[in-house]
């Protein structure tokens, strides 16, 4: 089993790469699940035709202990098991907290031994690497991050940010950083300046994204591109990108 969370600056394009990345990885025939890690609980809304799905804090809110691992999990497009972990009510609690809570609740109920998942995703809220947020890194879940970026600055500084966190974490034995992903937004010198980031963090990028209107449209449909338009451009670009993650993180290509 392999497990990788994945960060970034918020509106990267995360949950719409790491949705794509296991629909194209589920599509090869692999046993994936994702787990948002977001109080909006949308990271896998284009896995189930664009419908919000239960989320865990929902159920332990209403019931407490008293429900199953089924209902934690929705199958999604070609079978990936998708789990939203979902926040606290506005205005009341911590949403770290939330993930913490929600996380340990799948572990406890046995998600990873039931589903037996060959690839885990953690896609995790925005930049915020404190509390709860670090929580997908920590021993146990994620072995591996990846960051995706753009040339942009506040995505480049956003970047650097999670860098460092994975770097202070390391003596505690937490997930170490396995690489960038550049997801094109067509600034300038762009390549340039996410090249000269990965070497400054002593890394790689391990793939790149084209900044294209397909995905925009496959948005619309409430699906991923990979279920939308699989004969496409961006499609291909998604699964080459599933087999680059593959091998960063230690696994065969797809």
């Amino acid at each position: 089993m392999i497990k990788i969370a994945v960060y970034g600056k918020g509106g990267i394009g995360k949950s719409t790469t790491v949705s794509n990345v296991s629909a194209a990885l589920a599509e090869a025939g692999y046993r994936v699940m994702q787990i948002g890690c977001d109080p909006k609980a949308d990271s896998t809304v284009l896995l189930h035709g664009g419908k919000e799905i239960r989320t865990v804090l929902d159920l332990v809110r209403e019931r407490g202990d008293d429900f199953s691992l089924d209902e934690m999990v929705t199958p999604g497009f070609g079978g990936v098991a998708c789990v939203e972990a979902g926040g606290p009510t506005p205005g009341l609690g911590c949403a770290g907290r939330g993930i913490i809570a929600a996380l340990e609740k799948l572990k406890s109920k046995g998600a990873y031994e039931t589903y037996r998942p060959d690839i885990v995703f953690y896609d995790v809220l925005g930049d915020v690497v404190c509390g709860g947020f670090s929580m997908p890194m920590r021993p146990g879940y994620a072995e591996k991050v990846l960051i995706l970026t753009s040339g942009e600055n506040m995505a480049i500084h956003a970047a650097t940010n999670i860098a460092a966190a994975v770097e202070n974490f390391r003596s505690r034995g937490y997930a170490s950083l396995g690489g960038l992903i550049l997801n094109r937004r067509c600034v300038k010198n762009e390549e340039k300046k996410v090249k000269e980031l990965a070497e400054n963090l002593h890394t790689s990028v391990i793939g790149a994204l084209d900044r294209s209107e397909t995905v925009l449209s496959a948005e619309e449909l409430g699906k991923t591109v990979i279920e939308a338009f699989p004969q496409s451009r961006m499609a291909e670009e998604y699964r080459t990108l599933a087999g680059k993650i593959l091998h960063a993180c230690g696994g065969k290509p797809c």
